[in-house]
């Protein structure tokens, strides 16, 4: 497997299969990740929660994210962005005469 140290050094793809060749022989180095994650994080503004959650699903949770090179929590924040996302278009393509709406929106 390659690391790489910088985002310029992924190319331009013409297709999913060149990319998916490219992600199965290369990855990210893991500073170069912790920076993204990082930087974008700087960038807007968060509120601090707290969750309660089971030993046992955090610990899944976690081996999850280290197999994909995430930050756990930032995995469940992209998660939890990608489910709101799909919850709204879902809402929006409901009939109007069913009266139900999201909570989100």
């Amino acid at each position: 497997m390659n690391t790489f140290s910088s985002w310029e050094d992924v190319p331009l793809f013409d297709s999913e299969e060149g990319e998916s060749a490219f992600w199965a022989e290369n990855r990210p180095d893991l500073r170069l990740m912790e920076s993204a994650v990082v930087h974008s994080s700087e960038m807007s503004d968060s509120v601090t929660i707290t969750l309660r959650i089971d030993p046992r699903m955090l610990a899944r949770i976690k081996r999850l994210a280290r197999s994909r090179y995430l930050n756990y929590q930032s995995m469940i924040k992209q998660w939890l962005s990608e489910r709101l996302e799909q919850e709204i278009r879902d809402s929006n393509q409901m009939p109007a005469e069913s009266g139900r709406r999201s909570n989100y929106v």
